[in-house]
């Protein structure tokens, strides 16, 4: 016994070395020092990046290399690779520079810096794929310190790999001299998990004017919060020279409550609010700075110049890890009205003390302030070519030091925020500065600057048209639409917005993978689903038949009905009937329409729970392309005027098929895609369909082609094509609510790809997309099927995720959390259906409980097992012929465990900590054939029908 004790200490010191070999600073500085770039760095007098501060903790020193900037308002960029794999956390921030030759610096998270070089012009970008903004100085703003238990998530799978340090020298004055600047900042980061994951709010005028001689403008900023809670520790201001105080309240019910309030003329740091302020869902964000045009004769915009201002209110804070979102913003003001109530404290300037003000950086400002002129602005020439990365550095002086709101735009257009940004961006530039009324009035004396003003307007809104697209499809931005393709810019200014209904339960149903969804005339959710069947790498073999017969049909029901607000399961039906649902529709008088991808088959099922189908098309099990057999359908879409019934046939045939209502064959219409361009008519994978009933069309989701096709349904006539580039290489689903909107869901991106997964609100009429939508809660995995309603209530069903989300529009998502928190008792009825139908498994105390026994059960249960191994072992070794057989049977069993779930227990997330927060003691603060569409591990589509050579032509069955 007392060497199974020893050998058990000795493993246990084992791994606990190893472990700490692998978190240790000390081996990361080794690893660092010994990998990283060397800088050219003549301030510094060492090339320190990376200091150990203990076993968890490094300090990480991010400094310009000794740059001397030849102009005022030059913004240098410089980037650092963080110095670990795994993630870290940023914890404090300390500053090194001042305003004496400093005016703001930035720091941004990113994987893809603009350059490699030491330095490099930020008009080159700062990062060239999406950015977050990590700390923000002015003003000789002294260190930043987060609460304990907070910090910003960086590294790991999903967190930025590289810092991005952004320095704007406002007057070059200061290097007369020509003595080389190193300003920067120190980050103290950790290994060590934090409960709370840091983010920033960005709130931001952008269209402000403010007249000459005005006594008193106001900016004011306001936006509607939609997602879960965020809790406020630290906020910033930051305007130019006429900026007097700047002021940041949430509204709830009416009550402003204060975040923070400043003089901007003072450091501009981050401070920490007085008291703790939750934002919660529903509540608002409001803010205002205050303004004097005082000392002007002409007025004063927004930008990034000393002739220019700004209006910025930065918010830090911090939420729950598994719901954190680490950069928002917002640029509008949803409600004017509502600044007739806020409080007069905003509207009072803050007096500063003369010494306190800001005397360089921006010091011309001061001096000839009233005698600014556009015709300091730098000549251009006129038919100067604008490439991508001059306008990153437009967009970052126009709109306030925000240079990556183009970048998150661009990549990650679901974000609400960024989307409207953007689409705000182009209203307000193609205003603003190319001739919106009372925009710019000028003297005859002034026609000159005028002209040269409008001039280099003109090209910054070219330069935001050319660089708002994708950098494959820059050359489209001089194109005419095509057809039923729609305009990018246009698409982002519709007016319908789609979020995630956040309190609807139904997302906690326990499904199996969810292939199809479909709405009956009561407007209940109808889901089916494969229960414990799965499609993975051994479904099929290479001729499409089935390898998995032996499992029989999925014993538990696969389509649910669910009430739309409680997701109460009232009906359910399809048991020991399929092996691998795919597609659902209902016609007219209720009845469920499916197909199902192993038996080759498609059924009518009534909708009383009968469990024997009322027609059937095709052979089971035996794939075909002829008039009585399919091949792994995907759809199907019944006629409610005709009766006639449309099947998308599929996965290994590349048409749609045509019958009468009683099931004879009429029709079909469809071949494989050629290489090179797809032509009309020509499908890879037609994955779904909807009928367009107010314009008398058929459409289907051309999956692999990425594109929606629309035709007469009567005739197979191609009628018009939706494509865009935000749909990325798939379309999986395709959805019409009347009226004339049309709902789609695209793939997964391919590795490299930068489309994200999403959700699409389309104008039918015009391709136009409208809106572009994500969940708040999980995340798109792999959405396969979309069904929308005449009242603009959305559901996407995820494969992947076997999940089922809502959406609405905000109205309607607001005044469902609000019946809900009236907390209206259910039926009696309702209680007992549910009682019947235990597939709805909603949060309960009794998982805590739970979660705790197994974290204690768990190490007894790994050590009795290495006990018992080493044991068996050692009594083992004296028998060659029983090894033989531990052996085979040991890889048997190993075997099994390296299939679909390989990955095992990651006990690092399972051991995640869940200690409490607190608020109190923080220094003072200054400043995815199957439908696994991608195979993670080998990023292959692993649909397995497309990896292998489609079968022979199987002859009709007699």
């Amino acid at each position: 016994m007392a060497g199974l004790v020893n050998n058990l200490l000795i493993l246990f010191l084992i791994f606990q070395n190893s472990c700490l070999a692998f978190r240790s600073p000390l081996s990361v500085f080794k690893r660092y020092k010994d990998s990283a770039k060397s800088h050219s760095n003549e301030c510094l007098g060492s090339n320190r990046q990376l200091v150990p501060l203990s076993l968890s903790d490094f300090a990480l020193d991010i400094r310009m290399p000794g740059v001397t900037p030849k102009q005022s308002d030059t913004y240098l960029c410089m980037s650092v690779r963080l110095p670990v794999e795994e993630e870290a956390y940023v914890v404090d921030f300390k500053p090194h520079a001042s305003m004496d030759t400093v005016h703001h610096m930035l720091l941004f998270g990113c994987n893809n810096p603009s350059s490699d070089e030491d330095s490099w012009d930020c008009d080159g970008g700062t990062c060239t794929d999406t950015s977050n903004i990590l700390y923000a100085w002015a003003r000789n703003a002294p260190p930043t310190r987060l609460p304990k238990g907070v910090g910003f998530k960086v590294g790991g799978e999903e967190g930025s790999k590289y810092f991005v340090l952004q320095v704007h020298y406002g007057d070059v004055s200061a290097f007369k001299d020509k003595h080389k600047d190193c300003s920067g900042v120190t980050l103290h980061l950790t290994n060590q998990k934090q409960p709370m994951i840091a983010g920033m709010y960005l709130m931001m005028s952008m269209d402000t004017v403010i007249p000459p001689g005005e006594k008193a403008v106001n900016a004011d900023i306001a936006c509607s919060y939609k997602m879960y809670p965020m809790h406020v520790f630290a906020y910033r201001v930051h305007t130019h020279h006429l900026g007097k105080v700047v002021s940041g309240y949430r509204v709830r019910d009416g009550q402003w409550t204060l975040i923070g309030r400043q003089s901007p003329q003072l450091p501009q740091a981050f401070y920490p609010v007085e008291n703790p302020v939750e934002i919660k869902y529903g509540d608002t964000l409001a803010a205002r700075c205050l303004f004097t045009g005082e000392g002007r004769s002409s007025k004063t915009f927004i930008g990034g110049t000393a002739s220019d201002e700004m209006c910025n209110f930065y918010i830090m804070y911090y939420m729950e890890a598994k719901h954190a979102v680490s950069y928002k913003t917002c640029t509008r003001n949803i409600d004017p009205e509502m600044f007739k109530n806020i409080p007069q404290e905003a509207n009072i300037p803050i007096p500063v003390k003369p010494d306190m003000t800001m005397v360089h950086g921006h010091h011309e400002e001061a001096k000839s302030g009233d005698t600014v002129s556009v015709m300091q602005q730098p000549k251009r020439d006129e038919e100067e070519v604008l490439d991508q990365g001059d306008f990153y550095s437009l967009i970052s002086k126009l709109l306030g030091e925000r240079e990556d709101v183009v970048h998150v735009h661009k990549y990650n257009p679901t974000e609400k925020a960024e989307s409207d940004l953007v689409a705000e961006i182009a209203n307000v530039v193609q205003k603003k500065d190319l001739g919106w009324p009372d925009a710019r009035e000028f003297s005859n004396k002034d026609e000159r600057a005028n002209a040269i003003l409008v001039r280099d307007r003109i090209h910054k809104f070219h330069r935001l048209e050319s660089t708002l697209r994708p950098p494959e499809n820059r050359h489209l931005a001089l194109q005419p639409p095509k057809p039923g393709s729609g305009n990018w810019e246009k698409e982002r200014t519709g007016d319908l917005n789609i979020e995630e209904v956040v309190d609807w339960p139904g997302i906690n149903l326990k499904l199996g993978q969810v292939s199809g969804l479909a709405l009956d005339s009561n407007s209940n959710l109808v889901i089916f689903h494969r229960g414990d069947h799965v499609w993975d790498a051994n479904s099929f073999d290479s001729g499409y038949i089935y390898q998995q017969k032996g499992l029989g049909p999925i014993k538990e029901s696969t389509i649910l009905v669910l009430d739309p607000n409680s997701s109460a399961v009232l009906h359910s039906t399809g048991r020991n009937l399929f092996y691998l649902p795919h597609g659902l529709s209902i016609d007219h008088n209720g009845n469920y329409w499916v197909t199902d991808v192993a038996l080759h088959q498609v059924f009518k099922l009534a909708s009383n729970g009968a469990e024997s189908p009322l027609l059937s098309f095709g052979r089971a099990f035996q794939p075909g392309s002829d008039k009585n057999h399919f091949c792994q359908p995907t759809d199907v879409a019944v006629d409610p005027v005709t009766g006639n019934i449309y099947v998308s046939d599929g996965y290994c045939n590349s048409r749609i098929v045509q019958f009468s209502p009683n099931g004879m064959f009429v029709m079909q219409w469809g071949e494989e895609s050629s290489l090179g361009q797809t032509k009309p008519g020509q499908f890879s994978i037609p994955h779904s369909l909807t009928l367009v009933s107010d314009f008398g069309q058929l459409c289907v989701a051309d999956r692999e082609n990425g594109r929606i096709q629309c035709f007469k349904p009567e005739t197979g006539e191609f009628i018009k094509e939706i494509r865009h580039p935000l749909f990325g290489r798939e379309v999986f689903a395709v959805s019409y609510a009347p009226g004339g909107l049309l709902f789609a869901v695209n793939g997964k991106p391919y590795p490299g790809d930068t489309v994200p997964v999403q959700a699409f609100v389309m104008n039918f009429s015009t391709g136009e997309i409208i809106d572009t939508f994500i969940p708040l809660r999980k995340n798109f995995e792999m959405p396969h099927d979309i069904v929308a309603s005449d009242d603009r209530t959305v559901y996407v069903g995820d494969a992947h995720a076997n999940t089922v989300w809502k959406f609405a529009s905000p109205e309607k998502a607001e005044a469902v959390i609000e019946a809900r928190l009236t907390n209206k008792p259910m039926s009696k009825e309702l209680l007992k259906k549910e009682e019947k139908h235990p597939v709805v498994q909603q949060a309960s105390t009794g998982v805590s409980v739970v979660l705790i026994t197994t974290l204690l059960i768990i190490p007894i249960v790994v050590l009795l097992a290495i006990a018992v191994f080493i044991r068996w072992r050692k009594t083992r070794i004296y028998g060659a012929d029983a090894e033989h057989k531990l052996d085979s049977s040991s890889g048997g069993i190993l075997g099994k465990f390296r299939g679909k779930g390989g990955g095992g227990l990651n006990l690092g997330n399972f051991f995640a900590s869940r200690a409490g927060y607190s608020r109190k003691g923080f220094d003072r603060l200054s400043t995815e054939g199957s439908d696994q569409e991608k195979d993670e591990d080998d990023a292959t589509d692993s649909e397995e029908e497309d990896a292998v050579p489609h079968p022979p032509a199987i002859p009709p069955s007699s």
